[in-house]
Protein backbone atom coordinates (compact mmCIF):
# COMPACT_ATOMS: atom_id res chain seq x y z
CA UNK A 1 0.00 0.00 0.00
CA UNK A 2 1.03 3.19 -1.24
CA UNK A 3 1.54 5.79 2.61
CA UNK A 4 0.07 9.53 1.07
CA UNK A 5 2.53 11.99 0.90
CA UNK A 6 2.41 15.95 1.83
CA UNK A 7 2.76 17.52 -1.47
CA UNK A 8 4.55 20.73 0.19
CA UNK A 9 7.70 22.07 0.88
CA UNK A 10 9.10 21.66 4.16
CA UNK A 11 9.80 25.29 6.21
CA UNK A 12 10.41 24.01 9.73
CA UNK A 13 9.72 21.51 12.18
CA UNK A 14 9.51 21.59 15.79
CA UNK A 15 7.67 23.15 18.49
CA UNK A 16 5.61 26.85 18.68
CA UNK A 17 3.73 27.30 21.75
CA UNK A 18 2.16 30.52 23.03
CA UNK A 19 0.66 32.52 25.23
CA UNK A 20 -1.90 34.84 24.87
CA UNK A 21 -3.13 36.27 28.06
CA UNK A 22 -6.40 39.17 28.67
CA UNK A 23 -6.86 41.23 31.64
CA UNK A 24 -10.43 42.52 30.37
CA UNK A 25 -12.48 38.88 30.36
CA UNK A 26 -11.04 38.33 26.79
CA UNK A 27 -12.09 42.18 24.90
CA UNK A 28 -8.68 42.37 24.12
CA UNK A 29 -5.07 40.79 24.98
CA UNK A 30 -2.12 41.96 27.04
CA UNK A 31 -0.10 40.05 26.95
CA UNK A 32 2.00 37.93 23.92
CA UNK A 33 4.26 35.38 23.78
CA UNK A 34 5.52 33.26 21.24
CA UNK A 35 8.12 30.30 21.56
CA UNK A 36 9.95 28.42 19.56
CA UNK A 37 11.60 25.23 19.68
CA UNK A 38 13.04 24.35 16.27
CA UNK A 39 14.58 21.69 15.65
CA UNK A 40 15.23 22.24 12.07
CA UNK A 41 14.63 24.79 9.46
CA UNK A 42 17.36 26.30 6.95
CA UNK A 43 18.90 28.88 9.66
CA UNK A 44 19.25 25.72 11.53
CA UNK A 45 18.06 24.48 15.12
CA UNK A 46 17.39 26.56 18.40
CA UNK A 47 15.16 28.36 20.46
CA UNK A 48 13.00 31.98 19.92
CA UNK A 49 10.95 33.90 22.16
CA UNK A 50 9.15 36.84 21.19
CA UNK A 51 7.05 38.82 23.44
CA UNK A 52 4.93 41.95 24.00
CA UNK A 53 3.86 42.10 27.46
CA UNK A 54 3.06 43.73 30.61
CA UNK A 55 6.47 42.69 32.17
CA UNK A 56 8.22 44.09 29.89
CA UNK A 57 6.33 47.61 29.83
CA UNK A 58 4.68 46.59 26.73
CA UNK A 59 7.38 46.79 24.27
CA UNK A 60 8.57 44.21 21.95
CA UNK A 61 11.17 42.12 22.78
CA UNK A 62 13.23 38.84 21.51
CA UNK A 63 15.13 36.05 23.09
CA UNK A 64 16.99 33.38 21.41
CA UNK A 65 20.38 31.21 21.05
CA UNK A 66 20.63 31.53 17.51
CA UNK A 67 19.81 34.43 15.89
CA UNK A 68 19.71 33.48 12.38
CA UNK A 69 16.81 31.19 13.38
CA UNK A 70 15.44 33.92 15.48
CA UNK A 71 15.19 36.25 12.28
CA UNK A 72 14.51 33.51 9.54
CA UNK A 73 11.13 32.45 12.22
CA UNK A 74 10.33 36.43 11.44
CA UNK A 75 10.71 36.48 8.03
CA UNK A 76 9.10 33.36 7.32
CA UNK A 77 6.14 32.90 10.13
CA UNK A 78 5.96 35.58 12.49
CA UNK A 79 5.44 37.98 9.84
CA UNK A 80 2.47 36.27 8.80
CA UNK A 81 0.98 35.08 12.11
CA UNK A 82 1.60 38.09 14.26
CA UNK A 83 3.20 41.34 11.61
CA UNK A 84 4.42 43.04 15.12
CA UNK A 85 6.94 40.34 15.63
CA UNK A 86 8.15 40.22 11.90
CA UNK A 87 9.90 43.96 13.00
CA UNK A 88 14.18 42.23 12.57
CA UNK A 89 15.74 45.67 13.82
CA UNK A 90 14.53 45.22 17.24
CA UNK A 91 17.53 43.50 19.09
CA UNK A 92 17.86 39.67 19.35
CA UNK A 93 18.69 38.95 23.07
CA UNK A 94 20.85 36.36 23.67
CA UNK A 95 19.47 33.69 26.04
CA UNK A 96 19.44 29.90 27.50
CA UNK A 97 16.06 27.70 27.37
CA UNK A 98 14.67 24.78 29.19
CA UNK A 99 11.83 23.37 29.45
CA UNK A 100 9.86 21.62 32.54
CA UNK A 101 7.41 19.39 33.60
CA UNK A 102 4.47 17.74 31.00
CA UNK A 103 0.80 18.43 30.35
CA UNK A 104 -0.28 16.03 32.87
CA UNK A 105 0.50 18.52 35.53
CA UNK A 106 2.49 21.66 34.27
CA UNK A 107 4.78 22.47 31.64
CA UNK A 108 7.16 25.59 32.21
CA UNK A 109 9.56 26.90 29.55
CA UNK A 110 12.45 29.24 31.16
CA UNK A 111 14.32 31.71 29.16
CA UNK A 112 17.44 33.11 31.08
CA UNK A 113 19.72 35.87 30.35
CA UNK A 114 22.53 37.32 32.57
CA UNK A 115 19.67 39.84 34.52
CA UNK A 116 16.42 38.22 33.12
CA UNK A 117 14.51 34.96 34.03
CA UNK A 118 11.25 34.68 31.94
CA UNK A 119 9.01 31.99 32.97
CA UNK A 120 6.31 30.64 30.90
CA UNK A 121 3.82 27.96 32.79
CA UNK A 122 0.82 26.05 30.78
CA UNK A 123 -1.26 23.82 33.52
CA UNK A 124 -4.83 22.46 33.47
CA UNK A 125 -4.63 21.22 30.14
CA UNK A 126 -7.58 20.48 27.74
CA UNK A 127 -7.48 16.82 25.43
CA UNK A 128 -5.11 16.96 23.02
CA UNK A 129 -6.12 17.32 19.13
CA UNK A 130 -4.17 17.77 15.96
CA UNK A 131 -4.39 20.80 13.97
CA UNK A 132 -4.90 20.72 9.63
CA UNK A 133 -4.07 23.77 7.79
CA UNK A 134 -2.16 23.02 4.61
CA UNK A 135 -1.64 26.21 2.78
CA UNK A 136 -4.14 28.35 1.68
CA UNK A 137 -6.55 27.40 4.73
CA UNK A 138 -7.35 31.07 6.25
CA UNK A 139 -5.73 32.58 3.38
CA UNK A 140 -2.56 32.03 4.42
CA UNK A 141 0.26 31.14 2.14
CA UNK A 142 2.01 28.68 4.24
CA UNK A 143 0.10 25.59 6.16
CA UNK A 144 0.98 24.33 9.76
CA UNK A 145 0.04 20.63 10.99
CA UNK A 146 0.54 20.40 15.06
CA UNK A 147 -0.55 19.19 17.76
CA UNK A 148 -1.91 21.33 20.17
CA UNK A 149 -2.31 20.76 24.05
CA UNK A 150 -4.90 23.88 25.23
CA UNK A 151 -4.43 25.07 28.55
CA UNK A 152 -7.24 26.32 30.71
CA UNK A 153 -4.69 28.59 32.67
CA UNK A 154 -1.21 29.72 32.14
CA UNK A 155 1.25 32.35 33.97
CA UNK A 156 3.66 34.64 32.69
CA UNK A 157 6.56 35.92 34.89
CA UNK A 158 9.63 38.22 34.20
CA UNK A 159 11.96 38.14 37.23
CA UNK A 160 9.78 38.70 40.06
CA UNK A 161 7.12 40.39 38.08
CA UNK A 162 3.47 38.49 37.46
CA UNK A 163 1.37 39.25 34.31
CA UNK A 164 -2.12 40.04 35.79
CA UNK A 165 -3.93 38.19 32.93
CA UNK A 166 -5.25 35.10 32.14
CA UNK A 167 -6.18 33.00 28.83
CA UNK A 168 -9.34 33.18 27.20
CA UNK A 169 -11.40 30.51 26.00
CA UNK A 170 -11.27 29.86 22.09
CA UNK A 171 -12.97 27.35 20.14
CA UNK A 172 -10.76 25.42 16.78
CA UNK A 173 -13.16 23.71 14.69
CA UNK A 174 -15.38 21.63 17.22
CA UNK A 175 -12.62 21.37 19.63
CA UNK A 176 -12.17 23.39 23.17
CA UNK A 177 -9.07 25.86 23.38
CA UNK A 178 -7.90 28.67 24.59
CA UNK A 179 -5.15 31.18 23.72
CA UNK A 180 -2.62 29.61 25.86
CA UNK A 181 -1.66 26.28 23.88
CA UNK A 182 1.34 23.98 23.75
CA UNK A 183 2.03 23.52 19.95
CA UNK A 184 3.69 20.37 19.91
CA UNK A 185 4.62 18.30 17.21
CA UNK A 186 4.32 21.13 14.86
CA UNK A 187 5.48 21.53 10.77
CA UNK A 188 5.41 24.32 8.99
CA UNK A 189 4.76 24.11 5.02
CA UNK A 190 4.79 25.95 1.72
CA UNK A 191 3.25 24.50 -1.63
CA UNK A 192 6.59 23.23 -3.38
CA UNK A 193 7.83 25.92 -6.38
Amino acid sequence: MTQPVDPNEVLMTGENSFIRLSSDGGESLSDRLSHWRVLWCPAGAGHALFIQSEVTGGEFQIYSDNIAVARWLQRTIESVLYPAFGDTTVPVRAADFERQGDPHSTVTELIETDEELIRMAWYDCLPAFVITSPPGTGGREIGVYSTFFPARSAQVSLNDHVAGGSPRKEMRGDRESSSAVLAWSETWVAPRS
